[in-house]
């Protein structure tokens, strides 16, 4: 049964339980992930919301005010303020568009890129601590299946816009 047509299917109740099980998992998940990231912040030089658009910027690519409001779904004046702050603190540089000379692309510099690659690997280093007693099929089965979820939520939120 493909995506599509198990949307349509009207869910059993045992489903529905278990669906409301996984979503308080991801909740509880999701916000222990941002405890373990506000513990560590005194060692980040950049806030989350600073850290999310230095990292699209990373590895997206350049791209001008706009199009990262856009994709954050943010008024483009809170992008603005955040990338004030990251140009402030040299992990963000505004370069010339090829394409428009009165416009500018933002960027992640150097450092910016130093900055993802330590926290990057510190959020790993807590992962596969955390991860360190499971065996090498349970974690790859994670990997695996959290991937595929992630798909098929990608797939259905496609369809429904």
């Amino acid at each position: 049964m493909s995506t599509a047509q198990a949307a349509a299917a009207e869910p059993a109740d045992a489903d529905l339980e278990l669906a409301d099980s996984i979503v308080r998992e991801l909740f509880l998940l999701v916000r222990q992930v941002k405890r373990s990231a506000e513990r560590h912040r005194p060692e980040m030089i950049v806030d989350m919301a600073g850290y999310h658009v230095l990292t699209h910027l990373h590895f997206v690519g350049p791209q001008r005010a706009g199009e990262v409001a856009a994709t954050f779904h943010s008024d483009p004046s809170t992008i603005s303020r955040q990338v004030s702050s990251l140009v402030k603190s040299g992990l963000v540089e505004r370069r010339a568009d090829p394409g428009d000379g009165r416009a500018s692309l933002l960027a992640a510099t150097p450092e910016g890129v130093r900055v993802i690659e330590t926290e990057r690997r510190r959020r790993a280093e807590v992962i596969a601590t955390v991860l360190a007693a499971w065996s090498p099929d349970d974690r790859q089965a994670l990997t695996v299946l959290l991937g595929r979820f992630l798909d098929d939520y990608q797939t259905f939120e496609a369809q429904e816009s």
